[in-house]
Formats: structure tokens, sequence, C-alpha cells
């Protein structure tokens, strides 16, 4: 069944007029008739948490993905419509009253401002540690923090065809421009490129690079396919359109061009991977949406699937089962379930790592081999992806076992390491090292990540040494 309105689906599979393309703000919230059930206080509520963190809809998600007799209880409406427990229960009421007493927009922004930059706007140090340098001077739009890979955030790239209340890159959307990562132009990070021959994967990012053009997005991939590049052996573009905008590869007046670009990357030689946020089983449900991946998978390009574990989204194993085994179905490849990032609305959606650990393996145990391409939970955390990898009992003391599957020093990768058990937390740094030791083998003695200077003491020392 897909969950839509009561208007007709619309269907280009059978030769159908194409959609158009349309887009609902925060500026529409008492004009979209699906709403008009609800009551002012509601709609003053929405329209208040939309006012710190970001809404942005689509008429393709309002009709075909949102289930309006569920509401709230729908997890695609949970996913895309602001809800007033996103937002501290003091800041909720501070900008409601501002909402219900028509406050100047300004007097509006600058307390929407302020509880932005309490939110922890760029975690896991994407703002100083991640960004690499050309001759002294930082690199816009552009970070480098695992050794083989290389992100690049176009900027016309940063807005989505919809965005996920959940977001880690809210901030991307919400007008702060110190906060903002976007590159304009390939010049600068190409040369870096040049001279970086271990990146050997480019990953796309945003906001959503298929919210561009064919024409700007070839801007950003045709220099990698320079052969003064032959060492970046992959392409990867980070997007949610085939779930949220699926026409993007089917009608849309440059679909065509879209796809031949896709076909011109794997002629190359370089394998493109179109990393695909699926959050929910219901965003595979619609033919579009199926067709969609067929359309992309016949450029020869490799569809992974990843999304985050989101609590009254798909925070049970069953969700995950049925998410994965769609994914198998079209062809596309399970990769990874990750934790929710210490960011934005995180205390409405996160889930402990012990529970996300035991939903991960519920599902990974109910699936053939070919689903066991998945990964998971894994947090994208300072020091790396760090997987939960089981709960264990070691000279009668329960213990987390976590490793790396990248990290900003390779050589942790790989590595087994202890945390002692705790079933509320929910993210790295809530964790504490088993056995009693000081630290984990990747911290100096201050909690500080070891760096340059500190990798003789640490290939000096185990991780059990370490802690």
């Amino acid at each position: 069944m897909i969950h839509r309105s009561g208007t007709e689906r619309r269907s280009t599979i059978g030769g159908n007029a194409a959609p158009r393309y349309r887009v609902y703000t925060r500026k529409h919230i008492d004009e979209l008739p699906q709403l008009a059930r609800l009551s002012r206080d509601e709609r003053d509520a929405m329209k208040a948490v939309s006012a710190v963190l970001p809404f942005r809809v689509n008429n393709y998600v309002l009709e075909e993905l949102i289930d309006w007799s569920n509401i709230p209880e729908d997890p695609m409406y949970q996913l895309t419509f602001p809800q007033p427990e996103m937002l501290r229960r003091r800041d909720f009421q501070r900008v409601f009253e501002l909402v219900r007493g028509d406050a100047p927009e300004d007097e509006l922004k600058a307390v929407a401002r302020e509880i932005q930059y309490r939110l922890n706007p760029h975690p896991a140090g994407q703002m100083d540690l991640n960004v690499p340098r050309v001759d002294g001077e930082p690199l816009p739009g552009v970070q480098h923090k695992y050794r083989e890979t290389m992100l690049v955030f176009p900027a016309a790239g940063q807005t989505c065809h919809a965005y996920c209340t959940y977001c880690f890159r809210w901030a991307q959307f919400v007008g702060i421009q110190e906060l903002k990562f976007a590159s304009r132009e390939s010049s600068n990070w190409v040369r870096y490129l040049k001279v970086h021959p271990e990146v050997r994967s480019v990953l796309l990012t945003g906001g959503d690079p298929m919210v561009m053009t064919a024409k700007v997005l070839r801007r950003y991939v045709e220099p990698l396919l320079d052969p003064s590049l032959e060492h970046i052996r992959s392409i990867r573009i980070g997007s949610k359109a085939a779930a949220y905008w699926p026409y993007r590869f089917l009608t849309d007046k440059d679909a065509g061009d879209v796809l031949k670009l896709f076909e011109e990357v794997v002629a190359s030689g370089r394998h493109l991977a179109f990393m695909a946020h699926y959050s929910h089983p219901h965003e595979l449900e619609p033919p579009v949406a199926q067709e969609a991946v067929r359309r992309i998978r016949e450029t020869g390009a490799v569809v992974r699937c990843q999304a985050p574990l989101i609590r009254r989204v798909n925070d049970s194993a069953e969700i995950w089962a049925d998410m994965w085994q769609r994914q198998i179905n079209v062809g596309a490849v399970p990769y990874y379930m990750f934790v929710e990032r210490d960011t934005g609305p995180r205390n409405y959606f996160e889930v402990p790592l012990v529970r996300a650990h035991e939903i991960f393996r519920d599902a990974y145990r109910s699936l053939s081999g070919l689903g066991r391409t998945v990964r998971g939970p894994t947090m994208s955390a300072t020091p790396g992806k760090v997987m939960v990898d089981g709960v264990a009992r070691v000279g009668g003391e329960k213990i987390l076992v976590l490793k790396f599957l990248q990290a900003r020093d390779p050589r942790w990768v790989g590595i087994p390491f202890f945390a002692r058990y705790d079933p509320e937390a929910t993210w790295l740094d809530e964790l504490e090292p088993a056995f009693g030791a000081r630290r984990f083998f990747f911290e100096r003695g201050d909690g500080e990540l070891l760096g340059k200077g500190d990798r003789r003491v640490a290939d000096s020392l185990t991780p059990m040494e370490l802690g």
C-alpha cells in the first residue's frame, strides 16, 4: 500500500504526464490542505520549531509517502514535519510565544540564532579538524577527515528536495553563513587532489547534489575524470532524491543528462557510487521510486543505501529488515546503519547504543548473505566511524565491544576496544573505558585525540595499555 492523500497517484511509468515539483516551507504551513485538520496551536507550534530548525517538503512527499490518517505517529510525517518536542521546553515556549504574538521577524530570528548555536551545529570537528588547507589557507567547502576520502560540498547543492527532521547537517540550511560549507569552484580542490594521491574517493555531498541541474553537477564531476587525477578511483554522490523526488531520474527536463553524466563516469573506468538515503521502507514502495533505482543502476552506477537509526521513524528490527530486503529486491546494496549524531534535535530522535545494537543484530540475523553487506550501528564521531560490534562479558564485567571502520589515524581501523556497559549512553563521549582503564587507546591523558606528535607514543602502546 502506498501512503498518500486522497489525490490519485500520478506515475510516469504508464506514460502519464510528468508531475511538476512543488516545494512548501514554513510560510506555507497555514495553506497546506493536509494540515487543515490541525488546530491553530498545533500549526503555530510547527511554525515555532521551523523558525529554529529547517523545514521543507514537496508534493511527492505529501501525496505519496505520508499516511495522513495516522498523524502524528506516521513515520514519514515524523521524518519531515517538525514536532514541538524537538526543542527543549523552555526554548520552544520562547519561540512559540513570539510566533503567537506576531513578533517582528528580526526578533524571532535573534532568538532562533541563540538556540541554534546551542544545538552543536557542526559536530565531530567539522569546522576545525576536517578542513584541509592549500597554501596555508582553508579550502572552502571541502572536508578531508579520512586518508582515502575527501568530501566536497557544491555551493549550488546546499538544499534538498525535502528536509529530514533529524538532519545532522541542518546548520547548512538555516541561513547562518559562518556555519555553512560550500565550494563555488573546483580549481582549488582539484589542485589539492593533485598533490594528495592518497585520496582515492571523492564524495559530493550537501545538502543534496541532485538538486543541481545536470549542467552544474557536471562542473563538479568532470574535473575528477581528468587523467591527472587517475588516483581518484571512485566518485560518490550522497543523495535522498531517489526517495524524496524520484522524478529527478525519470521525467525532470534534464533527467537524461544526469544519467548520461553517470554513464560517462563509469565509462572512465571509475566506480560511481550513488549513496542513497532511505530511512523507511515506505520510501521504496511507490513504483516510481523503484524505477528511479533501476534507471540509476542502468548507467553502471552502484546504489548503496544508508540511514541513521531514528526513534519514532525506524527504531525496530522489523522496519530495518523490511527496508534492507526491499533494497536488495531492487538491486541496491545495504551499506550503513548510522547512530543519530549529537546535533540538532538529537534528544527527540536518539536511541541508546545498546538498544541500537540489538535492533541491528536482530534485523541482520533475518537477512540472507546478500543483505549482510550492511554495517552498524556506527557513530560518525570526532575520532572516526566507530561501530558498536557487540555486548560481551569478560572476567565478570559486562562490556561494549567497539571498533573503528574509519579513523583520522588509519592505524586505528579494525582495532577492537572496550567500554563499560551503559544501557543509557547514546554517543561515544558518554562511554567510559572498560577494565578500569584511564582512557581509550586513541586519546591522550587529557582526553584529547592523539595527534601527529603523539604517534611515537601510540606506536609503543597496545590498545589495552592505553585503555
